[in-house]
């Protein structure tokens, strides 16, 4: 296979496409606003994303279109069920996108799709049992089992930001009380920092300095930042957002039992800091610790281009003939299902 594929990752805030190699090499990149108003506008702007990328690619054509979202999709049909952050209720996504650009498209939730990237081309490159987890706005999850990605019966699994650790509680976005998204991800590190910086502490004063003083202009970066310069106060913090995550991926382990746990999004940049608390966690959560197996647990390697990479090999799997040896298939994969496709030609 020598054709490249385009991925997009379509946030809250943009929409990032690339064309990309059967190696995992981005070609080319593009991206704009997200538009905020209507799916009509979004499908068009991610229209013009597509159009520039099969421009770049000249003569080579492009096989596809991955089409990754923070959504819960049904990729099977190209179906959208719900978006937080987008005006999405029920809507055939891969279809409307497929009629604008004229290519088939394939459609991923954004967390699925980093995990597959990087079970592909990045830190589970080795392995064909992993979990990815990235931390930031919120907690995504991805898993892939025996070379397949793991999207359960409507679509939904891998929503491990959601995973229960305590029932009674903080209140998080998806309705529940106590989910690993309200105690791990990037939102709860700048919340406690920002507890902090409002209460009477002397050890906070370094995060006081740095926000000048208004907690609202703190974010987790200067967390991160502050802890790598040696800051107490901001190490205590990655430790305790570490720690409930190490929590959290226990209880994952104990259904999923992945030889790999990945770690991406946004809060990874403190490296050391939150790898070391979280194996720590997790060694003391773990069931039949000192008598099992016990998975690696590791930072992520290719950063924000997970998505958009994973996103196009998906296209390239499930619409094309990835080949096992290294060109763009992932371990022997044999997750290619020839259903989980919408054609440009017929809008079908």
């Amino acid at each position: 296979m020598t054709q490249p594929a385009i991925g997009i990752d379509i946030g809250g805030t943009k929409i990032a496409g690339a064309l990309v190699a059967p190696d995992g090499t981005i070609l080319e990149r593009s991206r704009v606003s997200t538009p905020t108003d209507s799916t009509d506008e979004i499908v068009a702007a991610t229209g013009g994303v597509v159009t520039e990328l099969v421009a770049a690619a000249g003569d080579r054509g492009v096989l596809g279109v991955g089409l990754a979202c923070a959504a819960f999709v049904d990729g099977a049909r190209g179906h959208v069920w719900f978006a937080p952050n987008l005006p999405w209720r029920d809507v055939e996504l891969a279809d409307r996108v497929a009629q604008v650009v004229g290519l088939p498209v394939v459609l991923e939730n954004d967390a699925n799709a980093a995990a597959w990237g990087e079970y592909v081309f990045g830190a589970g490159r080795d392995v064909d049992d992993m979990v990815l987890l990235t931390l930031g706005t919120g907690v995504g999850g991805g898993c892939v089992s025996k070379g397949n990605l793991l999207t359960g019966a409507f679509g939904i699994a891998g929503e491990l930001g959601h995973v229960v650790l305590d029932p009674d509680g903080p209140r998080c976005g998806c309705g529940n009380k106590g989910c690993l998204e309200v105690y791990a991800s990037g939102t709860a590190l700048t919340r406690n920092a920002r507890e902090l910086v409002t209460s009477a502490s002397p050890i906070g004063e370094a995060l006081r300095e740095r926000c000048g003083g208004d907690p609202e202009v703190l974010r987790g970066t200067d967390v991160t930042e502050l802890a790598q310069e040696g800051d107490l106060a901001a190490v205590e913090l990655l430790e305790e957002v570490a720690t409930r995550l190490g929590h959290g991926i226990a209880s994952i382990c104990a259904v999923l039992d992945p030889r790999l746990v990945v770690i991406g999004g946004g809060v990874s940049a403190a490296g050391d800091l939150i790898l070391d608390p979280v194996r720590r966690a997790f060694v003391r959560n773990q069931i039949g610790r000192g008598h099992r197996p016990s998975p690696q647990i590791v930072l992520a390697e290719l950063g924000n281009d997970a998505g958009v990479v994973g996103a196009a090999h998906r296209a390239m799997v499930l619409l094309g003939d990835a080949d096992p040896e290294g060109d763009g298939s992932a371990h022997g994969e044999s997750d290619r299902r020839s259903d989980r496709r919408s054609d440009g030609g017929s809008g079908a």
